[in-house]
């Protein structure tokens, strides 16, 4: 209490206060009407302190107030901030949370879809836009302040991972970072390497979660718990789910021996009927029902298949299941046709919209990726408001939507990972429960995984109860990257860089340091270099001479050392006992009598007195009594007996008494002879011809006479140490993985070889693919270059251009897809025979595709469909005939609509030399594509 401290305890509380009061993070915190939790104040701080944050922590825990900070105090100090998502949906979501907060006029958005004041001081943009105004040297990141990363975890995505890494490499060090991630298990080494590649960076882990978490079976009517009662770090698994795993596991009992009785036969079956009935999967109305009853709505059902959603979407229908009441449908209907009116009335019987609308009104609806995005956009609006209850979701859901639930149901825990049914990891698992639990709504959240024939409570324990989120790098090197890297940096610089990469870094942690401390150091060059100048010659050659001078005379000597020491070892071999020596050097230097040799009769090397490396060691009494072995160590030159003394036979090395009597005679005996401690040794120096030689070179070397020569010396000798630990930091970079920079040396060996680069200069053919983003990004230059697409229609090159992003569903690609015929088919089996001779370049090059590096095959997939859509077919034949879901055609002609949009900017223009049609082309086969439900469409 303030009462009981002291004037002066006051005081320095009062201005502790007032210091705090004004803060930037003070003015932050009263914008919002709830208390910061320890660990956004923690991130704050540190960033108000000129810091970069790693923030992670669970979904749901309010990780985006840290990226809010950072918008406060770029506007605070006059700077730009950046904030970046993975996906274009979290980006519209941001830019309206931000444009509500502080005013549409200081807010900005760029998805490549939308252009939305960009000029502001904040805008909102997905990460690959960041990236691609990085390698363009855009002046918006003129005055840039910070950047946001939002969802960063994203850098393990196989696909899209890499435009996290390039953007964290590329930033200038004088933007400062915020990053946003999922909690996830090494955060802490990812939070080194952000410190490595962009100076000093805070990380802030919080496993906390702001609404407690519960863990349930729901098995027939009845939800268990999953864990026992009780707080701890190793929390039992609830007894009754083992005991229902282990009775359905066991055979039957009854039928086993003929010998019983028919009613012990019977009484068996009726308890294991009795037994079985309790353990059953519910099915999907049920489970809604049950959680409904439970108060436990909304609630999330992630089901592994877009079909299993419809589907159970159309189960609660037939079921009679109703969760809103009239007024709820009232305000539902109103909704859904404000965010519809734009969709032609003849589309809405194609999209299923009637079937959709029942649903929503129920409360009740799907939501996945083969969907319409508005569609998706309004299930995420309801569920947000409450007026849709109960969703049933692929995983995608859970990847930054912000769209939380009171209840996650699991039905299974394994799912299809494109390859094979396969469990789900403990970080998916965090991931998709992650959902329950609405902060400031929900007092605790609740997971609950439906009971499967063969479950495994303690494998479910171990996914509830395990946080093993790692994040795992997937940066490789592209075409396209490697050509704006050498045209920014030079190639070696962007070796450099790319050794600095997070997967670099976790291949071998040290090379990141490494590679750091090599760009110091020939920062450090430079300046030495410039010290070191004078003004009468070339400091440098003179250095070179003085140094080789140098080596040559501590070769000479080195030979001496070497030859000294084969004769010292000599000497010692020829010591026996009785022999009088002085010891030169070492702890037990001067007068020694030598007991033993050290080398027996025969040289034995099993002898405890031979040294396998170093030869003899002597074991001697000193003359001051102490009985020691000596190494070759202690007889750096040869040592000569000085005299001879006879060894008693009596002698005993472990009596005081013997050692003090022998020392005293050995005394006696020496004590005055002086050793001539000066070995004259031969002057190799000065008969040799090489240094003679040199001498002559440096006196007559113009820098011989300067005035400040020393001190050029001095500098000259720095520079050459630097050059010296720099050579051995790179041979250790080229003796250790470095995996990204061979791969980075290869693509620039193939992209030499098709003339896209000479050396560190890139050619026109070079700045075509710098403008061509994606994975088959040199397929799409070379067709360019050779003309391919040259006299096609729009329609035809939207065709052709759907083979450079689509990728048939596994399963899709079981017949031979259908194109256009005439030009067009013509230009896909070009396009097929050019990525031939590609693939074939790559395996001459050894660059594989199956480490994520190389061109894929074109798929041919969504050649007609987008041909027929180009074409302004209608939106019912074209999907018939395409057999794919509305979302997922909108998603490939958004896609196609953006590498036109490249091939557009790559394509020669009118009046240069080459194609003069391709770029107006892909500008028209943009307009014949965005029309319809794909222009109403706002998130692709």
């Amino acid at each position: 209490m303030t009462e009981d401290l002291s004037p002066a305890e006051r005081y320095a509380a009062a201005r502790l206060r007032a210091a705090e009061q004004a803060t930037a993070l003070a003015a932050f915190r009263d914008m919002y009407e709830f208390d910061l939790d320890p660990f956004q104040t923690e991130a704050c701080k540190a960033l108000e302190a000129g810091k970069g944050v790693l923030v992670a922590a669970p979904t749901g825990s309010g990780k985006t107030i840290v990226g809010e900070f950072a918008v406060h105090l770029a506007l605070a100090q006059g700077k730009k901030c950046f904030y970046t998502t993975p996906i274009k949906a979290l980006s519209n979501q941001k830019y309206s949370d931000l444009a509500k907060r502080y005013g549409a006029d200081k807010v900005g958005l760029l998805t490549g879809d939308n252009s939305v004041n960009s000029d502001a001081p904040v805008v909102v943009m997905t990460t690959e836009v960041l990236r691609n105004m990085l390698y363009a040297g855009s002046q918006s990141l003129l005055g840039l302040g910070y950047v946001v990363m939002d969802e960063v975890h994203y850098l393990s995505d196989r696909f899209r991972g890499a435009v996290w890494e390039e953007v964290i490499i590329h930033l200038p060090p004088s933007v400062t970072l915020v990053s946003l991630s999922a909690t996830v298990s090494n955060a802490e080494e990812f939070g080194d390497w952000l410190d490595t590649v962009r100076g000093d960076t805070e990380v802030i882990v919080s496993e906390h979660r702001p609404v407690p978490l519960f863990q349930h079976v729901l098995a027939g009517r009845r939800m268990y718990d999953l864990f026992e009662e009780g707080e701890g770090r190793k929390r039992a698994v609830n007894p009754d789910l083992t005991r229902m795993a282990r009775m359905e596991s066991a055979r039957p009992t009854w039928g086993r021996d003929k010998r019983r009785g028919k009613n012990i036969r019977e009484a068996d079956r009726e308890r294991d009927r009795r037994q079985r009935s309790r353990v059953w999967t519910p099915g999907r109305p049920e489970v809604i029902e049950r959680l409904d009853a439970g108060g436990l709505l909304p609630a999330i059902t992630f089901i592994f298949s877009r079909a299993g959603c419809e589907a159970a979407v159309q189960q609660c229908l037939h079921a009679g299941l109703r969760l809103n009441d009239d007024e709820a449908r009232a305000k539902v209907r109103e909704i859904v046709e404000a965010r519809t009116s734009s969709i032609p009335d003849e589309d809405l019987h194609v999209l299923g919209y009637f079937e959709w609308l029942e649903g929503l009104e129920r409360g009740i609806a799907a939501h996945h990726a083969g969907m319409l995005p508005t569609f998706k956009e309004v299930v995420e609006e309801l569920f947000v408001r409450g007026l849709v209850k109960a969703v049933f979701a692929t995983e995608t859901l859970a990847l930054g939507i912000n769209m939380p639930a009171r209840s996650v149901v699991l039905e299974k825990l394994v799912k299809w990972n494109g390859e094979q049914h396969a469990d789900i990891t403990p970080g998916e698992y965090t991931q998709l429960t992650g959902r329950a639990g609405r902060r400031g709504i929900d007092i605790e959240g609740h997971a609950v995984v439906l009971w499967q024939r063969g479950m495994n409570p303690e494998h479910l324990a171990g996914l509830a109860g395990t946080r093993t989120y790692p994040l795992r790098s997937s940066f490789r090197p592209s075409y396209n990257m490697a050509v704006n890297l050498v045209d920014q940096f030079g190639r070696h610089r962007s070796r450099e860089l790319l050794e600095t990469s997070f997967a670099q870094f976790q291949a071998d942690r040290s090379v990141v340091g490494i590679s750091r401390q090599v760009q110091r150091n020939e920062e450090g060059l430079e300046g030495y270099k410039a010290s070191m100048t004078c003004h009468l010659g070339d400091f440098e050659e003179y250095a070179r001479l003085r140094r080789q001078l140098g080596d040559r005379e501590t070769e000479l000597a080195r030979h001496g050392v070497s030859q000294r020491r084969a004769a010292a070892a000599g000497a010692l071999e020829k010591l026996k006992p009785g022999d009088v020596i002085h010891v030169p050097t070492g702890k037990y230097a001067g007068l020694a009598l030598v007991l033993d040799p050290g080398l027996p009769a025969g040289r034995s090397h099993g002898h405890r007195g031979f040294d396998h490396q170093d030869g003899p060691r002597p074991l001697v009494l000193t003359a001051e009594r102490q009985v020691k072995r000596l190494a070759a160590m202690d007889f750096p030159v040869p040592v000569e007996p000085l005299e001879r003394m006879r060894i008693p036979k009596s002698f005993n090395a472990r009596s005081p008494q013997s050692r003090r009597d022998l020392a005293s005679a050995l005394r006696s005996k020496a004590g005055h002879i002086v050793p001539d401690r000066h070995h004259k040794q031969r002057a190799a120096a000065a008969d040799d011809r090489e240094i003679a030689r040199l001498r002559t070179e440096i006196r007559a070397h113009p820098c011989h006479g300067c005035s400040d020569r020393e001190d050029h010396a001095r500098w000259a000798e720095r520079y050459h140490r630097l050059v010296r630990d720099t050579t051995q930091l790179e041979r250790k970079i080229e003796g250790r993985t470095n995996t990204i920079a061979r791969t980075f040396d290869r693509i620039v060996k193939l992209l030499t070889e098709l003339d896209y680069l000479r050396g560190d200069e890139v050619t026109e053919n070079g700045k075509r693919l710098a403008r061509l983003y994606g994975e088959l990004d040199l397929l799409a230059s070379e067709c360019l270059r050779a003309g391919v697409w040259e006299g096609l229609s729009p329609a035809e090159l939207a065709a052709c251009a759907s083979a450079l992003v689509y990728e048939s569903r596994s399963g899709d690609d079981a017949l031979a897809p259908k194109v256009p015929s005439g030009k067009a088919k013509e230009a896909l089996g070009e396009m097929v025979r050019i990525w031939g001779r590609l693939d074939a370049l790559e395996e001459d090059f050894k660059i594989n595709q199956t480490e994520g590096v190389g061109q894929r095959e074109p798929d041919l997939g969504f050649a007609w469909a987008a041909y027929m859509w180009a074409s302004d077919k209608g939106l019912d034949e074209v999907l018939r005939e395409a057999d794919m879901p509305a979302g997922d055609f909108v998603r490939w002609c958004k896609q196609v609509i953006d590498v036109l949009g490249q091939i557009s900017a790559a394509a020669p223009v009118s009046g240069t030399e080459g194609s003069t049609t391709v770029a107006r082309n892909a500008r028209k086969a943009v307009d014949g594509l965005l029309r319809g439900v794909v222009a109403y469409s706002s998130v692709g």
